[in-house]
């Protein structure tokens, strides 16, 4: 499985747009990095946080999940309390070839401060924005910024194609839009 370059990123996401919006070079002028780079595209975190909570000290199940779990921010600067984490989207909508599978990674700028970016595998044919869960490691609240890179993603090449791919299966997630919460 090739990890594919950004002149094949940049076709795709013009051509069959994978990726809308796209930006067609690393911006970085004051900001945490985003945009297409040699073998990935630093994707953005858009400005709609859910933020954990325990005031109501509801237990998290993943099999019945409460969203009174959750305060809602619509913000510039999402504040993560400290030992927590907040769920957030990408501003970037991915449409995945069904050739594909997509891996994400966090960004070091995020990273460095004990600020970790969770995303599981994209899968062919997957399409919408992807939901980003930030986990504060540390004692301290910790900030991420919309409308800056959040993440890169990778884009793995099979060597043959799917039997079934996500869209096939209707899988849960298909087309999601915001920040989206489990789902059984």
């Amino acid at each position: 499985m090739p990890v594919m370059p950004d002149t094949w990123i940049r076709d795709k996401a013009n051509s069959d747009g994978m990726i809308e919006p796209f930006v067609d070079a690393q911006k970085r002028e004051g900001t945490i990095s985003y945009g297409v780079s040699s073998y990935g595209y630093d994707a953005r975190v858009s400005n709609e946080f859910k933020i954990f909570t325990n005031v109501d000290s509801i237990t998290v199940d993943p099999k019945a999940f409460n969203d009174q779990s959750f305060v809602e921010r619509d913000t510039d600067v999402c504040i993560i309390p400290p030992n927590s984490f907040a769920l957030a989207r990408t501003v970037e909508y991915f449409r995945i070839p069904r050739d594909i599978l997509v891996i994400c990674l966090g960004k070091s700028t995020y990273a460095r401060c004990g600020i970790i970016v969770n995303v599981t595998p994209l899968e062919p044919e997957w399409e919408g924005h992807v939901t980003l869960e930030f986990s504060n490691t540390t004692p301290l609240p910790a900030k991420i910024y919309a409308n800056e890179g959040a993440c890169q993603f990778l884009f793995l090449k099979a060597d043959s194609m799917c039997e079934t791919s996500y869209a096939d299966r209707a899988g849960k997630y298909q087309g999601q839009l915001g920040v989206t919460l489990p789902r059984l």
